[in-house]
């Protein structure tokens, strides 16, 4: 694979739409250090998952060795964002801009390299701007086109009220990308509107048009709406490492495969294992572990990913040997050999032969902490930490 088809394999992974492709393929063709951007109104000062699909994207082009303009709207912020809005929203003070700011910036460098990361803002070059300026940016659009937005055109259909700095924030947003001289520009699909103004405006000012690529939006735990804390079903990047364990664990089995896509660093072919694995019977429950340990230790650390599950309330997890292991000795009785089902049943692990067949389907069996299946088998002299299940714990002593 050509160093440009492995940065395509990578740009591409959970995207929603790149355009244009063709552009993209020659940018990367040429060599050029890429300037990416992305940018953040802080409107609000705590992140949940769903933010970090933005960011995670950013991360790749980085390791990629491109240039990672973090954009930090404190002038949009002033003006509020109307996307997916059905009213306008109140702009927000400097200083709640600014408090926000900063607290954006000490969340995504759990993800981005700070050191090769620029961070800027926009009130840097925008509030440099005349009115005479502004006039002439606002001259380059027509009311018309702006009324082809969706939120807009609902809100004019609906006769709700669209107060003419709403028609600026798009402007504005895509002057950015002029003022920043952008290649790529990174953006949710609500976004799609914002990030074409850019290349519309570039190409006004004699610049080469970002390459515009769209992420799609995270669903929430409960797999159907948005990620959002107003519908309480996010995952907080500064939430504790137990309640983040907690969460991860509890969402349906179908919806960790799309997390994985998004959130997750490992590569494709490692998570396409792990599907083929639950596809066989493995327990869904240890792959979403995986998972979990993966996202706390970015928005934590190693020693906390691996302890998350015991501060969730969950004293061991699944093939963890305990310190305190009761000891059950168990007879051949004649036997030159005794197979699993019947350790677990003798061993008082589980209550019937049923049982033991049930546990070992849903790879719950560990043997001195290794998973085991049905043709595991035990002779004299073996002795071993059988755990059926998180409670069900004991060193077997064959004799």
């Amino acid at each position: 694979m050509s160093s440009v088809e492995h940065a395509l394999s990578v740009i591409r992974r959970g995207v929603d739409e790149i355009l244009v492709e063709e552009d993209l393929i020659k940018k990367l063709e040429s060599g050029k250090r890429l300037r990416i951007k992305a940018g953040f109104d802080p409107t609000a000062p705590d992140l949940h998952l769903g933010h970090t699909v933005l960011i995670n994207k950013l991360k790749q082009f980085q390791d990629l060795g491109h240039e990672v303009l973090f954009l930090i709207g404190d002038f949009t912020g002033m003006i509020g964002d109307p996307t997916g809005k059905s009213a306008t929203r109140p702009p927000l003070t400097e200083e709640q801009v600014a408090k926000n700011a900063e607290s954006y910036k000490e969340q995504v460098f759990k993800i981005l390299d700070p050191e090769k990361t620029t961070v800027m803002f926009n009130s840097e070059w925008m509030s440099k701007m005349s009115a005479s300026d502004m006039i002439r940016l606002a001259g380059q659009y027509t009311v018309a086109r702006m009324l082809e937005r969706d939120d807009f055109s609902k809100r004019f259909k609906g006769e709700q009220s669209i107060a003419i700095h709403e028609f600026l924030y798009p402007l504005v947003q895509g002057y950015d990308s002029v003022a920043m001289q952008a290649d790529v520009e990174l953006g949710g699909t609500d976004q799609k509107f914002n990030l074409l103004m850019g290349r519309t405006l570039q190409k006004s000012a004699g610049q080469d048009p970002q390459t515009i690529i769209t992420m799609p939006i995270l669903e929430g735990l409960d797999g159907v709406q948005k990620m959002s804390k107003s519908l309480g079903n996010y995952i907080g990047v500064s939430d504790a490492p137990g309640e983040m364990y907690t969460k991860i664990l509890s969402m349906p089995d179908a919806l960790m495969w799309r997390y994985f896509e998004l959130l997750s660093f490992k590569p494709m072919e490692e998570v396409e294992a792990y599907r083929q694995e639950v596809s066989s019977g493995r327990n869904p429950q240890e792959i979403k572990q995986v998972l979990a340990r993966e996202i706390i230790e970015r928005f934590h650390d190693a020693s906390a990913a691996e302890n998350a599950h015991k501060s969730a309330g969950n004293k061991m997890d699944l093939g963890e040997i305990p310190d305190d292991v009761p000891e059950v000795d168990l007879e051949l009785e004649g036997q030159s050999e005794i197979w699993i089902n019947e350790i677990l049943r003798r061993a008082g692990l589980v209550v019937n032969g049923k049982a033991a067949k049930d546990a070992l389907g849903r790879g719950v069996v560990f043997a001195d902490g290794e998973k085991i299946e049905a043709g595991f088998k035990m002779v004299a002299g073996d002795s071993k930490v059988i755990q059926a299940g998180k409670k069900k714990i004991a060193r077997v002593t064959v004799k």
